[in-house]
């Protein structure tokens, strides 16, 4: 997938922060879309007041689920981008038109199938990497069905019937191990769940220090 702004979203201090900020969370994904429109010769029109609930309902589901960031920072932020990916489907904030105006740029088969979906997962993708990229001074891989035009099909499908899917779908492309079941719910991720029982094993371990008798 060529992730139009990631080198400009990448490139903006503290990114993660910035975007619990409702005038951030616009101007980046405009950027998306204004880019997408240059790239492939594409229409794309935003509805602000769909665009403002989605931030909106967002950030209320991070604001209540932010202490499991302290249990698995990294899984926490590939959630964060998956949960704003659901709303945005759910929401469906843009429309984007394939008049392809003097593009020389061919479009691909995924953009081609479903653009806005192309748009709202190129946004989370790119973001969700660049404060990887910021907090951990790694670069967070994608797997090689994020251009498999078959698991687009399916994508599109299942997140059309409950748009939750589009987190583990998320997860799916950078190769982790998606939740079926209860995909938004964060606290069963199976990173969380790791972490977590990692956590307990330590804390449940026999300590290993020398007893030693009392001096009577």
């Amino acid at each position: 997938m060529d992730l139009l702004t990631q080198n400009e979203i990448a490139a903006e201090p503290d990114f993660g922060h910035r975007l619990r900020q409702l005038r951030w969370f616009r101007k980046s994904f405009r950027s998306s879309a204004q880019t997408l429109s240059a790239r492939y010769g594409l229409s794309v029109t935003i509805d602000e007041d769909k665009l403002a609930k989605v931030f909106i309902d967002w950030v209320e589901v991070l604001d209540a689920k932010k202490s499991l960031a302290t249990v698995n920072r990294a899984d926490f932020i590939v959630f964060a981008g998956g949960l704003a990916l659901k709303e945005l489907i759910k929401a469906r904030p843009a429309k984007v038109d394939l008049v392809e105006a003097k593009s020389a740029v061919p479009v691909p088969g995924i953009v081609a199938f479903w653009p806005e979906g192309f748009l709202y997962t190129n946004y989370c993708i790119s973001a969700v990497i660049a404060v990887h990229q910021q907090e951990f001074q790694s670069t967070l891989p994608l797997s090689g069905g994020v251009d498999d035009l078959r698991t687009w099909w399916s994508f599109k499908e299942n997140t059309s019937e409950m748009p939750a899917y589009a987190v583990a779908f998320l997860d799916k492309f950078f190769g982790g191990e998606p939740n079926w079941a209860t995909p938004d719910l964060p606290e069963m991720r199976v990173g969380m769940l790791a972490r977590q029982n990692a956590e307990n094993k330590f804390d449940r371990a026999p300590s290993t220090e020398r007893l030693v008798a009392p001096t009577i």
